[in-house]
C-alpha cells in the first residue's frame, strides 16, 4: 500500500460536522476509523431515524446486489427512500465501489434497486472477478499532483456521465471518480489505504 499521508481536515469542520456511514453491509467500519481519524464524528447508519441532523453520508463498498434485496425489503424500514429524498435536497452523499452503483441512474445490463441520485451510467464488476483485483496509481488532478493508490476490488466503472457531472478521474477503460454538485461517486476503496486526501475532498464538499 501506499506510504501514509498526514491528514490533514478541513479546520472549520474539525467537531462540528456529524457523518453517516451506511452500516448495513460492506466497508463501513474503515470508513468510519479513516473519518474519526481526520477529528470528524460519524455515526452508523442503519435504520431511518439515524439520518436525522447528517450533514453528509457515506455509502460504502460491498455487495450492491445484497445491498438492492435489502433496499427492496421492509427490513430497511424505508431508509433508502429517505436518503433519495435526502439527496434530492442537497445533502452530500458519497457512493464508494458498491455505493457508487446505487448512486447511479443507471446500471448497464441490470435492473437492480437504486437511488437514481447522479446521472452516471455504470457497469458492474469491470474489472473482472475478484482475484484480478489490484492497485494503481490515479491521476487525479483534484486531489494534487502526487498520485492516489487507487485499490480496485470487484468494482464497477462508471462508462457514462451526464452533462452536470465533472470527471475527476480516467483509467484507460472509463471514468473511475465523478461529481454532480452534492454527489460524489468512486468505483475504488479510498478507505482501505493510508491517503486521506478522498475523504478529505468530500468533507470539503460540505462546507
Amino acid at each position: 500500500m501506499a506510504s501514509k499521508t498526514a491528514p490533514q481536515p478541513p479546520p472549520s469542520l474539525v467537531g462540528g460536522v456529524l457523518v453517516g456511514v451506511l452500516g448495513l453491509q460492506g466497508d463501513f467500519r474503515e470508513h468510519i476509523q479513516k473519518l474519526e481519524s481526520l477529528g470528524v464524528t460519524t455515526r452508523d447508519v442503519r435504520r431511518t431515524s439515524d439520518l436525522d441532523g447528517l450533514d453528509a453520508l457515506i455509502l460504502p463498498g460491498g455487495e450492491s446486489t445484497a445491498v438492492a434485496i435489502l433496499e427492496s425489503s421492509k427490513a430497511a424500514h424505508g431508509i433508502f427512500d429517505e436518503i433519495q429524498k435526502l439527496g434530492r435536497a442537497g445533502l452530500p452523499i458519497w457512493g464508494t465501489c458498491m455505493g457508487s452503483i446505487l448512486l447511479a441512474k443507471d446500471i448497464e445490463g441490470s435492473k437492480q434497486g437504486r437511488l437514481s441520485l447522479m446521472n452516471i451510467t455504470v457497469r458492474r464488476n469491470a474489472f473482472g472477478p475478484q482475484r484480478f483485483s489490484a492497485e494503481q496509481p490515479l491521476d487525479i488532478p483534484a486531489l494534487g499532483a502526487k498520485p492516489f493508490p487507487g485499490v480496485f476490488i470487484r468494482a464497477p466503472l462508471i462508462t457514462h456521465v451526464g452533462k452536470d457531472v465533472e470527471v475527476l478521474g480516467k483509467v484507460e477503460n472509463g471514468i473511475v471518480m465523478a461529481r454532480e454538485k452534492n454527489l460524489l461517486a468512486t468505483v475504488f476503496h479510498p478507505e482501505v489505504v493510508d491517503d486521506t486526501r478522498v475523504h478529505e475532498y468530500f468533507l470539503k464538499m460540505i462546507e
